[in-house]
This record gives C-alpha cells, structure tokens and sequence, in this order.
C-alpha cells in the first residue's frame, strides 16, 4: 500500500497502566497522515486511522513510550535513513526493493490495489493494451507506480505527492483513472467527491510488485527492535486487539491469509 522532512511532531503517550511502573523504551514512529482510512488528521486536528490505532496497540504491548511523528511520503524512507525517527508505521508495503534500504518486521495488514474510473467508464479490461494512452493518477513513490512504469508503459503516468490529490484531478476530469489501496480508495468512494466513480476490474496484488504485506520498517541491523515489533504483532493478533481494530475500520480482514 503501500509519501522532503518538514514534519510536525505530535507527542503521544501510548503506555499502558502497567507499563507505567516500569522503565519506558522510547520509540519514534513516523506516519504520514494523508493516506485514510490507514492514516489521516481527523477533524480535531489529531492523527488518527488504522495505522495509527496499530501503533498505540503495539506500543502498549512492548511497554513503550512512543512518540508519533508526521512525514510526508515521498520523505519517509529518508527520514528513517537519517534518524529522524526509529520506525515507519505507515502502510507501507514490504517489498524486495525496499528491502534493500530498511529491515520489515512480520506483516501486520495486507493490502491490494484496484482501479477506480467514473461510473460511465466500465473499464472490464485494464490491461496494458486496454489502457495505452489513458491520463492513470498515481500518488509518488508507492507500490503502484513502480506496477504502472514497469507495466503500463504506453499509458500517460501521473504523479501526485498525496492520494487526495490524484482524486482531485480524477474528479476534474485530468485523469481517466487511478491506482491506490482498496481500502482508501473504498474510503473515497463513499464520500460526496467519489459518489460518481466506482472500482473497475478486480485487485492488483503481484507480488512480484505488491510484496508480503504491509510491516514495520526499521533502520537495517535493528534486530532487537524488529525482534519487539513481531512479538507485540503475534500478541495482539492473539487476544483480539488486531480484530477490534480491524472492525472499526474495515468491513473485511485486512490481513489477510
């Protein structure tokens, strides 16, 4: 699913009651805060979404203190590089590429992408053939526009720093379709702006594009912190914290098989 560094910083206490007692682990965690229904500012300007929720359920598993940072996406894998923070709880897909920058911890959601077009456009075909020379709006530096430039190489590639704005150029007619995350797509289908558009074909999960899921990322040779991060995962995944969370915001398991 799944974005440079001027980033406001938003300090969240995510300890619980018998963390509280104990030494707190400090763990800075960078989100992007444009991507809903993963992540986004609610209207009482606090981050808010499924990734965000994760985080606070993570971080109360490891008795951690955690401290919640914005970052644009396009910035994000830098900003880890550079220590501007300890991991990226972002919806970001695990994949071989990325892999080459940042270590992942186990998944924690697995997430398809799908296009959306008008209602008037069927689009039954959204092959490459099918799509030459078509305007498909893609938000910058994420899974789908490396699927799209290996792919869809006759087709006129858009690029957009947000999701938001790929669905206003979308809506302006500036584009015939775009390629994002079901689940914020979905979010957007259901909101006045996406009532005249709808999903076209079905998903797009190659992995050979998509990866294993969506993880943790971490600086590479963070063992001991990827080590934390599987083991606060396998926990809430057991005593029903992933589910609960998993049902406020989606009507399927996000995580998939």
């Amino acid at each position: 699913m799944f974005r440079i560094l001027t980033a406001a910083v938003i300090g969240l206490g995510l300890a619980s009651g018998a963390a509280a007692a104990a030494e707190m682990t400090k763990i800075r965690i960078a989100n992007e805060g444009a991507y809903p229904p993963f992540n986004f500012v609610n209207d009482q300007g606090k981050l808010d979404g499924f990734d965000v929720d994760i985080t606070n359920a993570l971080c109360e598993k490891m008795q951690a203190d955690c401290e919640l940072i914005t970052q644009d996406w396009d910035g994000i894998i830098p900003g880890l590089l550079a220590n501007k923070y300890d991991a990226i709880i972002s919806a970001m897909s695990i994949t071989d590429e990325r892999k080459q920058s940042v270590d992942f911890s186990d998944k924690y959601a697995l997430s398809a992408g799908q296009f959306v077009a008008p209602k008037d456009k069927t689009y039954d075909d959204v092959s490459p053939k099918a799509l030459a020379g078509k305007v498909i709006a893609v938000q910058r530096s994420t899974t789908h526009v490396t699927f799209l430039e290996d792919n869809y190489k006759d087709s006129d590639i858009r690029l957009y720093d947000t999701q938001d704005q790929a669905n206003l150029d979308l809506a302006a007619g500036r584009a015939d379709l775009t390629l994002a995350d079901q689940p914020v797509l979905g979010d957007w289908l259901k909101t006045p702006d996406g009532q005249g558009y709808h999903f076209v074909a079905g998903p797009v999960a190659d992995p050979k594009w998509y990866g294993e899921g969506i993880g943790v990322a971490v600086r590479k040779g963070n063992d001991d912190l990827v080590a934390k991060f599987n083991e606060a995962i396998a926990a809430i995944r057991a005593d029903g914290t992933f589910k609960t969370i998993n049902d406020k915001w989606f009507n399927f398991d996000i995580y998939g098989e």
